[in-house]
């Protein structure tokens, strides 16, 4: 276990899946938690404290809303739960670890973290930008928009979520792995200057070249780091078992070695896996690489 690591960690799942458009998100949580990641945490060495569900109301089927916010108080609500739950735990000085559950759920996470870290870095792995707002979305689902409002951009009802004086700041958010990015969120991206490592640039220079870049770049603007580890990033022949896939995807190996070099920075003071949907997967096994994947971020593998 990396000494700077706190030492504690706080599991927190979010079965919420109204972000998206296909259910079953909401089975993700138990089913990183029945892969083994509990356990996986303690032979690393850390404390592990399992505080279940925040609470969330799902519905059923999936209805378009005309102000281009499907679900929007089903969202919100999850969040603002998941939002005391995070804060409260980095109050009792744990590192929360969240399981989703759609990507949404990283307003709830990241403005808990930003709560207690102004300067805090994101490192965004995913396939998309989830950079929308509900003026730009083709689509009206909010797990495409949390980055918009955690700079505070798009609905109020997103943006004021938490503290509304602490947002994320442009500089210090990298993208890792996109190559699905829709027309508007070329633009916004373009517009911040936002740092983004597409798979052009992963396959170009390399995931350690990557990885390397980015946190040279996060590490001299901030001591603290967030991972929004979206489980789309990876190629889908190694995670079938989420709603949005995009071919062409990082491999397993390139995702770990990100991970661990994250870890070795010290600097990691909350994270979370998303996406995770076990009715579209395969014998677990998307549920089983988060776990996996989990322990690279927290030291499984330094010596």
């Amino acid at each position: 276990m990396n000494p700077k690591i706190k030492d504690q960690i706080a599991l927190i799942g979010c079965p919420l899946d109204m972000g998206a458009s296909l259910r079953g998100g909401r089975l993700g949580p138990e089913a990183v938690r029945l892969a083994g990641l509990e356990d996986r945490l303690k032979k690393i060495g850390y404390h592990v404290t399992d505080h279940g569900d925040v609470e969330v109301h799902n519905g059923y089927g999936h209805q378009r809303a005309q102000d281009n916010l499907n679900h929007l108080a089903m969202v919100k609500e999850a969040n603002e739960h998941l939002y005391e739950k995070v804060d409260q735990v980095l109050d009792e000085g744990a590192l929360p670890l969240v399981l989703g559950g759609d990507h949404s759920i990283a307003m709830g996470t990241i403005k808990a973290s930003l709560n207690h870290y102004p300067d805090l870095g994101v490192l965004w792995f995913d396939a998309h930008g989830d950079i929308n707002t509900d003026q730009t979305s083709p689509s009206g689902n909010i797990h495409g928009m949390p980055v918009a409002a955690l700079m505070g951009y798009g609905a109020s009802q997103l943006v004021d979520l938490g503290q509304r004086d602490h947002l994320l700041k442009k500089e210090n958010l990298v993208y890792i792995g996109s190559r699905d990015l829709d027309q508007g969120e070329r633009k916004i991206i373009r517009d911040l200057g936002i740092k983004v490592f597409t798979m052009h640039e992963v396959d170009a220079l390399g995931a350690q070249e990557v990885i390397r870049e980015a946190l040279d770049y996060l590490t001299a603007r901030t001591d603290h780091i967030h991972v929004s580890f979206d489980m789309d990033v990876l190629d889908p022949q190694v995670a079938p078992g989420t709603g949005t896939k995009v071919p062409g995807g990082m491999a397993y190996r390139e995702g770990r070695l990100c991970l661990e070099c994250v870890a070795q920075t010290g600097r990691l003071v909350s994270c979370e896996f998303v996406e995770i949907n076990p009715i579209l997967d395969h014998e677990n096994k998307t549920a089983q690489t988060a776990v996996s994947l989990a322990g690279s971020l927290l030291g499984e593998w330094l010596i």
